[in-house]
């Protein structure tokens, strides 16, 4: 009686497990490419981390945030992860190549394989209730100075796409929830409006130098949206244009550099919007003239060292506190 499944079979209880292949050649390297029972992967792959084995491992420690994630993910249904996972066959897999070639078959245990890519994919497999056929490439015969060259080599030569396109392409893929597609709509004002006092300075899809990316824009700006309750997007827009204006009226006093579009000098001054808002509506009510902003910030910037905002350093908590407190001590009853 055989002791091994053949791919497909519903049972992956036996000792040995076999999967139809291909063997793909790259260089001086090859590779078995194949398509796996999630739940198999999730119980002969293993990872080592540097803080589970400090002589050896080389992994990152396993998130169980982001693990819970995928696993959420792919049991709504409409999950799909089509990202082949990269593994190391090790000694306790007994790796052997059947069927003239085209079968690869090893022992099911829990040191079969090492993961060198997708570490989190296999763990959020292994909380997920949906099975899976995933895409798996296997390399063999691999020294562990192998696997981390492998492991670095995957990790530094495969950019990932930047988060500010992520956040531009959400719209297309309706996955915006309401907040997201709020900041997107003030951005695209603040990019294309003619008044705008950021026009030529906002980066929708990528970081570029003294530019404000969406990633920026929206740590910024998201904290700032509890004053604006039930207003829309244009109006939020208007209310910060206005601001941003009269800061830029008093810098230009200062500086011809764009200090405005620096990430820190921006989100110090979004961070500075609160109090200074407070004091304008405190004034003025509801008439959100760049005008009236500027009456209440001209004090916070006379006599400041322009410095401060030309070269701010890292912290733009450290700039708004200093804004802060400056507003304060100009106060006058």
């Amino acid at each position: 009686m055989s002791n091994t499944v053949e791919t497909g079979a519903a049972d992956f209880s036996s000792g040995r497990l076999r999967f139809s292949v291909s063997l793909v050649k790259q260089g001086k390297k090859q590779f078995y490419t194949l398509t796996m029972p999630s739940e198999v992967l999730a119980r002969t792959c293993k990872v080592t981390t540097r803080r589970e084995d400090p002589s050896k491992g080389f992994q990152r420690n396993l998130d169980p945030k982001r693990a819970q994630e995928i696993a959420d993910y792919i049991d709504t249904g409409t999950g799909t992860i089509p990202n082949s996972i990269v593994l190391s066959a090790q000694e306790a897999a007994q790796l052997k190549v059947v069927g003239k070639g085209k079968t690869l078959e090893f022992t099911d245990t829990p040191d079969a394989f090492l993961v060198l890519d997708g570490q989190h994919r296999v763990f959020g497999f292994s909380l997920a209730s949906t099975s899976l056929r995933v895409p798996v490439v296997i390399y063999n015969g691999l020294s562990r100075t192998e696997e981390v060259r492998l492991f670095i080599d995957i990790n530094t030569k495969q950019r990932p796409v930047p988060p500010q396109l992520l956040l531009d392409i959400k719209m297309l893929a309706e996955t915006e929830n309401e907040t997201e597609e709020v900041l997107r709509s003030v951005f695209d004002y603040f990019e294309g409006e003619d008044d705008s006092a950021l026009l030529g300075f906002m980066s929708p899809s990528e970081a570029a130098r003294n530019k404000i990316t969406r990633v920026t824009f929206n740590q910024a700006v998201k904290p700032l949206l509890t004053l604006f309750p039930g207003k829309e997007a244009y109006d939020i827009y208007r209310i910060l244009n206005a601001y941003i204006t009269a800061l830029s009226a008093e810098v230009s006093k200062k500086s011809t550099l764009p200090v405005l579009a620096k990430p820190v000098v921006f989100r110090a001054f979004m961070g500075f919007f609160r109090p200074v808002a407070q004091r304008m509506v405190d004034r003025f009510g509801s008439n959100y003239s760049a005008a009236n902003f500027q009456s209440v910030v001209e004090p916070v910037f006379a006599n400041m060292q322009i410095k401060k905002l030309e070269k701010p350093g890292t912290s733009w908590a450290a700039l708004r506190d200093y804004l802060e407190v400056r507003l304060v001590s100009k106060l006058t009853l």
